[in-house]
C-alpha cells in the first residue's frame, strides 16, 4: 500500500472512531467535528497562529525521528532532547541582549541544537560500549530532562520574584521575527528548510545510502557494502538529537519567550507518531506535522466550543499510530514470501 492510501486510511479510520466515541459518550458529533475544524483552518488567523505555529516544532522532531529510525536508532527520547535545547536557548537568550540580532538568534538555535545532540551522547555510548538499547536510555533521559527543567525554572534561572516557576523572558535579540498580524515565527523556515535538507541527504549522498542500508539490512551493509553499522547509527542518533534541541530553541525564541515546566505537551512522543505516518519520510513529515498541529489546536477549540474533552482527539493519534503499525508489520511479513516466491 502506497504511503498516502495509508495516511488517508489511518486518519480516516481515526476521525471515524472518534465520531463513534463521541456518539457513544452522549456528544453531538456534529458540533464537535464543526469547532475541531473551525479551530484548525477556519481562518488565516487560526491556521498561521494556531495550526502552523504548533506544527514548527512537529516537523522539526519529525524530521530527525525519520533520519533515527532510518538508521534502525530507535530514539524515544526527543522529549527529553527537546527540553535539553530549550534550556541552552533560554540561557543564551537571557545572556544576549546586548548582541546583534542575527548573532543573539544564530547562538540560540545552534546552542539548542549542541545541546539537543549532547543529550543524545550517553544513550550513543552505552550503546556502542555496552550493548544497552537506544530505546530505554533515550526513554529514560527524558526523565532527567524534566527534572532539569524543574530545577532550573525553580533555581538558577527562576525569575527575579522567585514567585513564578519560570524564568526571566529572553532578549529581543534572540527572538525569531513573526509573520505581520500573526503569532507564526521564522522558525517554520528552520522546519522547512529541515526537512528539505534532509530530504536531499537521505536520499541523494552517500551518507544518506549507508543510513538506508545500515536501517534495513545491517548485516549485509556490514559485510558487503563494508558500512560502519555502528558508526553511522550512531551519527542518526546525534543527527536527530539535534533537530530535537532545534525545536525546542524555536519554541523559546518563537513563542514562550521563557522557559517554564510543561513547555512541551508532549511534542517529542507525537514527533514519533508524524514521522511514522509519514512513512519515514522527510518531505512527508511537512504534511503529517500540519495534519498533527491541527488536531492538536482543533481539540483546544473543540473543549472550548463544543465542551468535548480535547483528549478524544488523542484516540484518534493512538488509531493511527496503529494503522501505520500494522501496515508496516503486514509488508515485512509481505517482502519474504514474495521474494520466496
Amino acid at each position: 500500500m502506497s504511503a498516502a492510501r495509508t495516511a488517508v486510511l489511518a486518519v480516516g479510520l481515526g476521525i471515524g472512531l472518534l465520531v463513534l466515541g463521541l456518539w457513544m459518550a452522549g456528544y453531538d458529533p456534529v458540533p464537535a467535528l464543526d469547532a475541531l475544524w473551525r479551530g484548525a483552518f477556519g481562518s488565516w488567523y487560526a491556521i498561521a497562529s494556531g495550526t502552523l505555529v504548533r506544527a514548527v516544532p512537529l516537523v522539526l522532531i519529525g524530521v530527525g525521528i525519520c533520519v533515527a529510525f532510518r538508521a534502525a536508532a530507535f530514539n524515544i527520547g526527543a522529549e527529553g532532547q527537546f527540553y535539553a535545547g530549550a534550556v541552552a536557548a533560554t540561557w543564551i537568550g537571557l545572556h544576549a541582549g546586548a548582541w546583534p540580532p542575527p548573532l543573539g538568534l544564530l547562538a540560540l538555535v545552534a546552542g539548542a541544537g549542541i545541546a539537543g545532540g549532547a543529550w543524545v551522547v550517553v544513550p550513543v555510548w552505552l550503546k556502542l560500549r555496552l550493548g544497552v538499547l537506544e530505546v530505554i536510555s533515550t526513554l529514560l533521559l527524558n526523565f532527567v530532562a524534566e527534572s532539569l527543567v524543574s530545577w532550573m525554572v525553580q533555581g538558577p534561572m527562576q525569575e527575579p520574584t522567585h514567585i513564578y516557576p519560570q524564568s526571566q523572558p529572553i532578549a529581543a535579540a534572540a527572538r525569531l521575527p513573526l509573520l505581520p498580524g500573526t503569532r507564526l515565527h521564522a522558525g517554520a523556515l528552520i522546519a522547512v528548510a529541515a526537512a528539505v535538507g534532509a530530504w536531499w541527504i537521505l536520499s541523494r549522498t552517500v551518507w544518506g545510502f549507508e543510513v538506508l542500508a545500515a536501517g534495513t539490512g545491517p548485516r549485509a551493509a556490514a559485510v558487503s557494502g563494508r558500512v560502519d553499522v555502528a558508526r553511522v547509527g550512531a551519527a542518526a542518533l546525534l543527527w536527530s538529537g539535534v533537530l530535537a534541541g532545534v525545536a525546542g530553541g524555536v519554541e523559546v525564541a518563537g513563542v514562550s519567550y521563557a522557559l517554564f515546566q510543561s513547555l512541551s505537551p508532549g511534542y517529542g512522543f507525537t514527533g514519533i507518531a508524524v514521522a511514522l505516518l509519514a512513512r519515514l519520510n522527510p518531505l512527508g513529515v511537512l504534511a503529517t506535522g500540519v495534519l498533527f498541529g491541527a488536531l492538536e489546536v482543533g481539540a483546544a477549540a473543540m473543549q472550548r466550543d463544543a465542551g468535548v474533552p480535547a483528549v478524544a482527539v488523542y484516540a484518534v493519534e493512538a488509531v493511527i499510530i496503529v494503522i501505520i503499525l500494522m501496515v508496516e508489520a503486514g509488508a515485512r511479513r509481505a517482502r519474504p514470501e514474495a521474494s520466496a516466491t
